[in-house]
């Protein structure tokens, strides 16, 4: 969850530091750190800049311009929380007890406490709270002036996840990344090298990047990167050609990425489908191929996610039951590991990770490949662990998500799950052609209506700023309506830290209506369905304890004129294609709350883009 930066070259390594911070600050942003090598004067031994700041990147940048160390090798960090307040002590770069070996760390060591006795019943002397600073402290205690030798045999003797970066003032030329459990890739450019933690932040100087694989370590110096295991065995290096470009990763005008990004939600659905759907409504994933009858074969389907994910999950499952007629379960991918299995070959697992790199998620992807189940990645990520290490993966081609809160690939993620719905329908007989041309006409319809619902952006801020002074909401849906509302409800707590809950129509009146008073408005998703014509009834339960109720409506529906608050209109259109919009208007009444709210909208506390710890 944190931002990793290194630099070797030719060229200075501070600023090349400090702005790709800036693009990683996304990753963690309660302390950051800079360690450059200083090129030594003449007849003075090479001595490193460690820089520091207990707040976000900027202050550590003002630090940096003000006393600008000079040299090609450094390594930079920024944080966020897991073992130790967000201060300056506890900040990366750590270092060891001779101040010669500087580490940067996402990830957590599990061993950590033990690791420490031992190395202080040795004499050496800890500063922080951190589980990160264990690692230089045990690079110590096995170097014997091999530095690469010294790090893979401390390695071996961490339990849990780590992506690193590091080097040592005695090897002025080497620059030294390992990952297990955590992303980390090296970027190959024209006499220089970085070791990012996201491609995000190298893009600007390289598009050529070395992916590092479980259990791996790169050593670069100034003739390449060489790859290793923990036992020395040469491994055979990674390379993947990035088609992101710089400003895909930048703001462009809007105030925020998160804005930013909501509006590149038409791009992302038509990335999502294109290439992958036929005018008659064949769906082929180019890298997830599986034959009709062995697709056919598959009895029951799990889809495994967090967050965001979780809720594209459950469109998922909504779909495949309704339209392909197999079972689907949609799993908090955390709590999957702690039961008893009851699935196996004839199973088909898709985990879904924005970065592919989600912890919890990837434990349940291994969880389901132990089992015999046929696994599939649904990733924005390409090379991401859990594209490697899946049977098959679907890509979202959304380009770099930047915002903490998931917007475009959200969206990406549910036209994915329904294609993969429509493939499984169709291998199945369950869907006629006549449903399939239907279906295609409301896909490809699909991203201009998202475009004309996201310059509607002004209707939807002054409904906002209306709503913005409560400290409560409820959100409630049925059916497909369901995850929109938990997500709505997700959206609107991550970003502007009001209270909100999502729940059922049905289960409304099983406890959550008790909450309800003049104080604590409801948001109704009452687009046309299946249940409309309960969810209007429920309006009419919500009305009668005075709740506030700014409801969804499908344009030309009046049912309920005279009753609801507010009323926010949509096209009428699939339901498949109203939950994506749905979504969106959603995601655009959160964000302007939050900023009528004064929140720092891509930066929420507490919150990371990538969860890669349990």
């Amino acid at each position: 969850m944190c931002g990793i930066i290194g630099y070797l070259g030719d060229r200075e390594a501070t600023p090349i530091l400090m702005e790709s911070l800036k693009r990683l600050e996304y990753r963690g942003y309660d302390s950051a750190g800079v360690a450059v090598l200083e090129l030594p004067k003449p007849g003075q031994a090479a001595h490193t800049s460690l820089t520091k700041s207990e707040a976000k990147v900027d202050l550590l940048i003002s630090k940096l311009q003000a006393d600008m160390p000079t040299g090609h090798l450094g390594i930079g960090h920024t944080r966020w929380a897991t073992h130790g307040k967000p201060t300056y002590i506890n900040a990366h770069p750590h270092t060891d007890c001779h101040g010669k070996i500087f580490v940067v760390h996402n990830g957590i060591i599990e061993n950590f406490a033990e690791l420490k006795a031992e190395l202080q019943a040795k004499g050496h002397e800890f500063t922080s709270e951190t589980d990160t600073e264990v690692v230089p402290h045990l690079i110590e205690a096995n170097y014997k002036g091999d530095f690469l030798s010294a790090v893979r045999a401390a390695l071996k003797r961490i339990r849990g996840a780590y992506a690193l970066a590091m080097f040592s003032t005695d090897d002025p030329e080497l620059l030294i990344g390992a990952r297990l459990n955590a992303p980390l890739v090296v970027g190959i450019g024209e006499k220089e090298f970085y070791i990012a933690s996201d491609i995000t932040a190298i893009i600007p100087y390289t598009k050529h990047v070395l992916v590092l694989g479980e259990g791996e370590v790169a050593a670069v110096t100034p003739l390449g990167a060489e790859v290793s295991t923990l036992d020395g065995i040469t491994v055979k290096p990674k390379f993947v050609q990035v088609d992101w470009d710089v400003s895909q990763a930048q703001k462009g005008g809007f105030e925020h990425f998160m804005l930013k990004e909501i509006h590149e939600t038409p791009e992302a659905v038509a990335n999502a489908m294109r290439g992958r759907l036929t005018d008659d409504g064949i769906v082929s994933f180019r890298e997830f191929e599986v034959d009709d009858e062995k697709l056919r074969g598959y009895e029951e389907v799990l889809l495994l996610g967090m967050g965001t994910s979780r809720h594209a999950a459950m469109v998922g499952e909504y779909l495949i039951e309704d339209w392909a007629g197999i079972p689907a379960r949609s799993l908090d991918a955390s709590e999957f590991r702690y039961r008893r299995p009851t699935f196996g070959p004839k199973t088909l697992a898709v985990v879904l990770t924005q970065s592919g790199e989600t912890a919890d998620t990837l434990v349940a992807l291994h969880g389901a490949k132990d089992r015999g189940a046929l696994t599939v990645a649904v990733t924005n990520v390409f090379a991401s662990s859990a594209a490697r290490d899946a049977d098959g993966a679907i890509y979202l081609h959304s380009g770099p998500e930047i915002s903490v809160a998931s917007t475009k690939t959200l969206a990406a993620h549910m036209v994915s799950l329904s294609l993969l719905a429509l493939r499984m329908a169709t291998v199945n007989g369950r869907v006629s052609l006549e449903r399939r041309h239907e279906l295609v006409a409301a896909f490809r319809a699909l991203p201009e209506q998202v475009r004309t619902l996201v310059e509607r952006e002004k209707e939807i801020a002054k409904i906002a700023g209306k709503y913005s002074k409560f400290k409560n909401f409820m959100y409630f849906g049925r059916g497909l309506s369901y995850p929109v509302a938990l997500e709505g409800a997700l959206k609107l707590k991550e970003i502007s830290y009001v209270h909100a809950e999502g729940t059922t129509g049905g289960e409304l009146k099983h406890g959550p209506i008790a909450l309800l008073n003049k104080e604590f408005p409801v948001v109704a998703i009452c687009t046309s369905s299946s249940t409309k014509d309960k969810m209007v009834s429920n309006v009419h339960e919500i009305v009668a304890r005075d709740a506030p109720v700014l409801a969804l409506v499908t344009q030309g529906d009046h049912s309920l004129d005279e009753i609801a608050t507010d009323m926010f209109t949509m096209p009428a259109v699939e339901e498949v294609s109203a939950v994506v919009l749905n979504t969106v208007m959603l995601q655009l009444f959160a964000y302007h709350v939050a900023v009528q709210l004064g929140q720092d909208v891509d930066q929420p506390r507490n919150l990371a883009k990538s969860v890669t710890v349990e």
